[in-house]
């Protein structure tokens, strides 16, 4: 049996590098996502997950930026690195929109893919701005929205 967490963490890396590639490169989803998916070995499952939340986090990256800025003590979106920026941006939309997926899956992956990513220090500062966010919502930190069919 495949193992689900390795799974969303590969799809996961997969949307980084699009979010990442569409911040500097922003082209209409209906041309870049059919390309990036091209050579990737991914199933239909996993890919609708990854458009769901790159659709998601590309519609709201304003709010989602403001809502980053809010938290980043006297950092504004734009200052923060990229890769910092995607993956924050990534858990925030998971956190707000997607009841399916535990807040603290959400803050874990970030976290990981910061320090792997971006700085040495960049884990602990994405972790403190999700952390924060996670404790002003109503919303189990360790459990799904809904129970489980």
């Amino acid at each position: 049996m495949k193992n689900p967490i390795i799974g969303r963490r590969r799809t996961r890396e997969l949307i980084v590098q699009f979010l990442f590639q569409n911040d500097f490169n922003p082209e209409p989803l209906d041309d870049a996502l059919p390309q990036f998916w091209n050579d990737k070995k991914i199933s239909k499952k996993e890919k609708n997950f990854a458009e769901k939340l790159i659709f998601g986090v590309i519609k709201n990256k304003e709010s989602l930026d403001k809502k980053m800025s809010d938290y980043a003590d006297n950092w504004k979106s734009e200052r923060l690195a990229s890769v910092d920026r995607v993956v924050i941006r990534i858990a925030l939309f998971e956190i707000l929109h997607c009841d399916d997926v535990p807040p603290i899956v959400s803050i874990n992956e970030a976290v990981h893919f910061a320090n792997d990513l971006s700085s040495f220090k960049s884990g602990k500062f994405v972790n403190g701005i999700l952390d924060r966010v996670l404790n002003d919502i109503d919303r189990p930190h360790r459990e799904t929205s809904f129970p489980n069919d």
